[in-house]
């Protein structure tokens, strides 16, 4: 003989506080957005109140707070409704099962405009607005992913830093972010004066990433202005400090996250980085022509993965060709910075949190970045002097 299974109100709640709130707030619990659960033997049903003209966009959510309910002891099935604020007051007034105020940790681990606050203006495309205390702003990207530009995102602003300058690194892949693991760096980011976030430090580096505020496991399934909100968030209520040069890694492609902080973030210049082969080098093309079309120079391409040394004989192996980005280089008319060999030694430093130029500088491979980054605040220089003789 079965027993009926008695299915938990306040657990199914838990659950759903795994669910980040439509303007990327903490959960939907604690923001008040559950106004209404009902539960028929094994099925519960669940209503969400969220802003009604963002209804279309929050799909993710809904989804995300069915799969939520349905690791709850008992529950079959769940059924998560989107319920329009037609009345244009806040969510948080609905009637809710439960409602717990944020705490000092969740607090912390959320932008400060997520606690309440209305969020900063985002500057109108176009205005570009400096970010004070910083003196330029590079971004690193690439066509496609898989193309080592973390690494040498990271490793780039080592060198830089190594070369004598105050460097920060702003991981602005928001579905992917790598720094924590490429800077072996764990903790939420504390909010201080006026909400400001305190970036974390790892290695000297000042970072800031999504992978701060997020589990590594959660699947981020933002987009529209949810995505630009946080990209903005993440950049101007970042408590930056004086910096010479802030190193942005970029996600790979040309949507909407590349297309912001193009238009948005006064970038100095980019960096291209692509594999030699014809593959890498045709979305790294689009890469490039983007950059060009919202008139942000091109300070250079590296060419990663250049040709892989062998760590028994030495030998050098040309596995994705050779040479094509440099080709790429000069048919466009773009400065070369340099070859990156694929070597056992950056792979490891990388995926231990390690980054070879910090911890091994006199390798061979720590100089080739240095000679990079040298190469880069050349062209910084190079074009600085050439914005002053056109203004």
């Amino acid at each position: 003989m079965g027993y009926a299974v008695t299915i938990s109100k306040a657990q199914i709640l838990e659950q759903l506080k795994r669910v980040k709130g439509p303007s990327l707030s903490g959960n939907i619990v604690d923001l008040g957005l559950v106004s209404d659960m009902t539960v028929n033997d094994d099925e519960v049903v669940v209503s969400i109140t969220v802003p009604a003209g963002l209804i279309d966009q929050l799909e993710p959510l809904r989804a995300a707070a069915e799969r939520a309910a349905l690791t709850a002891s008992g529950v079959a099935r769940a059924t998560i409704r989107l319920v329009p604020d037609r009345a244009g007051k806040p969510a948080a007034a609905a009637s809710a099962p439960v409602r717990s105020a944020p705490t000092v940790s969740q607090a912390a681990a959320v932008p400060p405009p997520m606690q309440g606050r209305a969020a900063a203006p985002q500057p109108a495309p176009g205005a570009k607005l400096p970010v004070p205390g910083v003196g330029a702003i590079i971004a690193i990207a690439s066509g496609k992913g898989g193309v080592g530009k973390s690494t040498t995102s990271v490793n780039v602003a080592l060198a830089l830093q190594a070369n004598g300058l105050k460097v920060g690194i702003l991981d602005a892949d928001i579905y992917g972010p790598s720094m924590p693991r490429l800077l072996n760096l764990s903790g939420k980011p504390q909010a201080g004066e006026d909400r400001i976030l305190i970036p974390l430090e790892g290695y000297g580096l000042k970072v800031m990433s999504m992978g701060f505020l997020v589990d590594e496991q959660t699947a981020m399934v933002w987009r529209g202005p949810m995505l630009m909100q946080a990209l903005t968030q993440m950049l101007r209520e970042v408590a930056w400090g004086e910096l010479d040069v802030l190193i942005v890694d970029m996600p790979p492609g040309t949507g909407d996250a590349q297309l912001t902080m193009s238009q948005n973030v006064p970038l100095a210049g980019a960096v291209i980085v692509s594999t030699p082969q014809d593959l890498a080098l045709i979305d790294a093309r689009k890469g490039l022509k983007m950059f060009r079309k919202v008139d942000v120079p091109i300070l250079g391409i590296i060419e990663n993965m250049s040709s892989f040394i062998c760590p028994d004989c030495g030998g050098q192996h040309e596995i994705f060709g050779h040479g094509g980005a440099r080709a790429e280089a000069e048919r466009i008319g773009a400065p070369f910075l340099g070859e990156v060999p694929l070597v056992m030694a950056i792979r490891e430093t990388s995926d231990n949190g390690t980054p070879i130029v910090a911890t091994d500088p006199d390798s061979v491979q720590s100089g080739i970045y240095r000679d990079i980054a040298g190469r880069i605040w050349s062209r910084l220089g190079e074009e600085r002097m050439l914005a002053g003789d056109r203004g």
